[in-house]
């Protein structure tokens, strides 16, 4: 199955918590616990271009399955790291937060973010 698509947050657990963990301020974390984000894939083999838009946030991040690239984190930071895949699932640790993006069906994805043992979870779904 291929992660290209559109794709809109439907639900989301323990935001609060894992987005204190990794040094996110309060007043962020409120203004962002009920906005809905679209992530937008394109998938072209190995080579990966990620754009996650939240309110007035927009992330993009271009990778390729396997080799060492620069990615931007939740918190703003560049750190360099190596995306690797698993079947349907996308792997990677950025600075102490371990991420698995997996492709549950042709229509959903759930992205995982581990911290300290705070687990977040984000389920997508296709537009």
């Amino acid at each position: 199955m291929s992660f290209a698509g559109k794709y809109l947050l439907e639900s989301h657990e323990n935001f609060e918590a894992f987005m204190k963990a990794v040094g996110i301020p309060d007043e962020l974390i409120q203004k962002g616990k009920d906005l809905k984000s679209i992530s937008e894939i394109e998938e072209t083999g190995d080579d990966f271009k990620v754009k996650v838009t939240t309110g007035s946030n927009v992330i993009t991040n271009s990778f390729t399955i396997g080799k060492e690239t620069e990615l931007q984190t939740l918190t703003g930071d560049k750190v360099m790291v190596m995306v690797l895949r698993d079947g349907n699932k996308l792997k990677v640790s950025l600075k102490g937060i371990e991420s698995v993006t997996e492709l549950t069906d042709a229509n959903t994805i759930v992205n995982t973010l581990t911290v300290g043992g705070i687990v977040y979870k984000r389920i997508s779904k296709r537009m």
